[in-house]
């Protein structure tokens, strides 16, 4: 469970920490040239589908790396769920919302999604590399 709780918070946090800035700092003008945005965004959502996307990486990444958690295995399973969930953003929103320039926002689209998951397996390797340390060093203790 608790490595479960660590993805999930890595997950979430990776996310805010680089599509908060992206949308709202970097990329505004981007983001901004989109007319079906809405000017005020419902926050809530937005975390809810963190919490949700990082509980279902969390799951299927405990079945694909078969309990290793090394960083190479973290982030072979980040690049290729990023590829799936990238593809949406980058490809399929280009193609159906009327985007200033569709080279452009695919190229944002998959350099942002690209850091986002590069930054979210390292967080949950070191995460839990740490707690498997930490969990170690106490049943030594306890010996």
């Amino acid at each position: 469970m608790k490595r479960h709780v660590l993805t999930v918070l890595a997950f979430v946090v990776a996310t805010f920490g680089t599509q908060a800035p992206s949308h709202f700092l970097v990329f505004a003008d981007h983001y901004a040239a989109v007319t079906y945005i809405r000017k005020q965004t419902l926050f809530q959502f937005g975390v809810l589908a963190m919490l949700i996307q990082g509980v279902v990486l969390s799951v299927l990444y405990a079945r694909f790396d078969g309990g290793k958690s090394t960083t190479k295995s973290a982030l072979a399973f980040s690049w290729l769920m990023g590829a799936f969930l990238v593809s949406y953003t980058a490809c399929a929103e280009a193609a159906k919302y009327m985007v200033a320039s569709v080279a452009s926002w695919i190229a944002v689209e998959l350099v942002v999604g690209l850091v986002q998951l590069t930054v979210s397996a390292s967080f949950s390797a070191l995460s839990i590399a740490r707690a498997r340390s930490w969990e170690y060093r106490c049943w030594t203790t306890l010996e």
